[in-house]
């Protein structure tokens, strides 16, 4: 596994980065923390990491100055370094010190995705070079077609000339590139582990001509051949040899010469994501990208009814929407963006929106099924389903048990309630009061309109608006006197959110008002 070590002074920012990273790369990292430059150092000091995210501003030692000190030690983490500033010079710190990323906060998901994406594969590479330095140069036709593959600056790395030194020339006639796993096994592994399966392939291989195995640069392994048969061939003679795994093989349609393989490689790499559909077959071909739906609506309102509806003891609904989300004959029917759209949505509608709200307290839920955060960690389309529901299931309960906890929430909201009902003049935001009250942003953000039936801001406007209304008919101040008096920034503003909400303006509204008061 990957040694990560997250550096932050704040626990819920360390334990949110992790859960968050976990769902997209399960069982991927071996997680460490620190809270500050200092302790990071003691950590790296006992035993090496292989990626450090680290704060910039931090108590005792900060974040710079780790690396500072990191500039002296053997072995180095590559690092991504997050700041709450958008402040340019420490990114020119950050380049001094070659950092590979620098994130802003709060970060973007995918930002931080393709920053580990991108480190995973070089760390991958070297293990994979470094277990490659004494293989025989039998293999320097392989290591020429990753490179083809990989570099795009590459340019005439195999030309034809060195293609028939190679035993290559067939590829000109036309070939099949092929991704190769070990189901259960994904396409990444150890450098070890990687050599010893594409041997494995190789033994089972021989005999066959005009076929070649290599790396795709990214952990995986990659084959080229003239006959698309030979696939089927590999499958079922892994299958005979019982290797204590089966393979999963996807391929691209037949190209010809080697300035195709990006082309057939970004082919064979979207017929793999179909395995999860089809789970039967050991080889998956292009062809079976034709003919899908790809226009059908994706269930969003049906992923945030979701939300909804969790804690309120409505489990049943909540299947049944899941089996509506889910629906095999629709998804089967589907190019496979759809799943990967309801996958994603699941993560931002869902998932993220009450780790938002309850932070760290349900971090335990979202980490036991931390696999659910992507349809490529599943070989079956029913198993992402079955943990799926076992996520949501587990999170029903979990707010099921925070509401039965209520009581004490709802006097902590009455309190609330009055405290703006006394100090509606007052300059109120979100912010202030929660940190009067000690409570979690977020989280106040939600309880307050699930015990209020309205947003934190609809109800002080209207509480200043109702008191208004009281100082217009009661009293002889001036329009300005009032909106001052009841809180709102300025009179132009208060005019036209009395305009908007009445239908009237202040002086209609007094007028009338005294009129029936009169007549009464």
């Amino acid at each position: 596994m990957i040694r990560l070590l997250i550096v932050d002074d704040e626990k819920i920012i360390r334990r949110g980065l992790q859960s968050v990273i976990e769902r997209q790369f399960p069982d991927r990292f071996n997680y460490r923390f620190a809270e500050n430059g200092q302790e990071a150092l003691e950590l790296l000091i006992r035993e090496p990491a292989d990626i450090l995210i680290t704060d910039i501003r931090m108590p005792i030692m900060d974040g710079i100055e780790l690396l500072e000190h990191l500039q002296d030690h053997p072995v180095k983490p590559e690092v991504i370094l997050l700041s709450g500033y958008n402040d340019f010079a420490y990114a020119q710190k950050g380049i001094r010190y070659a950092v590979k990323d620098y994130l802003v906060k709060p970060v973007v998901r995918e930002e931080l995705f393709a920053a580990l994406e991108r480190l995973i594969r070089e760390i991958r590479a070297r293990e994979e070079q470094a277990d490659g330095t004494g293989e025989n140069a039998s293999l320097l036709a392989a290591e020429l077609v990753t490179l083809h593959l990989t570099q795009m600056d590459a340019g005439e790395a195999l030309t034809p000339n060195k293609l028939k030194q190679a035993g290559l020339e067939w590829l000109d006639a036309g070939y099949t590139l092929g991704l190769i796993l070990r189901r259960n096994g994904g396409l990444q592994a150890g450098s070890t582990d990687a050599a010893s399966f594409r041997n494995q392939i190789a033994e089972l291989l021989q005999g066959h001509a005009d076929w070649l195995l290599t790396r795709d640069g990214k952990g995986g392994t990659m084959m080229l051949a003239r006959d698309p048969v030979l696939f089927r061939r590999l499958a079922e003679q892994w299958r005979r040899h019982a290797y204590g795994s089966q393979l999963r093989i996807a391929t691209s349609d037949s190209v010809q010469g080697i300035g195709q393989i990006r082309w057939a490689y970004s082919q064979a790499k979207q017929t793999l994501k179909y395995g999860i559909l089809l789970s039967e077959r050991d080889v998956l071909d292009h062809t079976i990208l034709s003919e899908r739906n790809e226009k059908h609506a994706v269930p969003v309102e049906l992923i945030q009814r979701i939300l909804n509806l969790l804690g309120m003891g409505r489990g049943d609904e909540i299947k049944q929407l899941l089996n509506q989300i889910l629906d095999v004959s629709t998804i089967s029917s589907c190019e496979i963006g759809y799943l990967e759209r309801i996958s994603q949505l699941f993560n931002e509608e869902l998932f993220d929106k009450l780790y938002s709200i309850y932070g760290y307290k349900v971090l335990d839920q979202l980490r036991t099924y931390a696999n659910v955060g992507h349809i490529g960690n599943f070989d079956r389309f029913g198993d992402y389903c079955t943990a799926v529901g076992q996520l949501i299931d587990s999170l029903d309960r979990f707010i099921q048990n925070r509401r039965e906890q209520a009581p004490t929430e709802q006097n902590t909201m009455q309190k609330v309630l009055h405290y703006l009902q006394t100090h509606y003049a007052d300059d109120l935001n979100m912010a202030v009061v929660s940190n009067h009250f000690s409570l979690n942003y977020s989280y106040f953000s939600y309880a307050f309109q699930e015990y209020s039936g309205e947003s934190f801001s609809n109800y002080v406007r209207r509480l200043r608006l109702d008191k208004a209304k009281e100082l217009l008919v009661h009293s002889d101040l001036k329009v300005y006197e009032i909106s001052d008096q009841v809180g709102f920034e300025n009179v132009k503003h208060f005019t036209r959110i009395f305009k908007e909400t009445e239908g009237i303006t202040a002086l209609e509204f007094r007028s009338q008002r005294r009129l029936f008061e009169t007549q009464a």
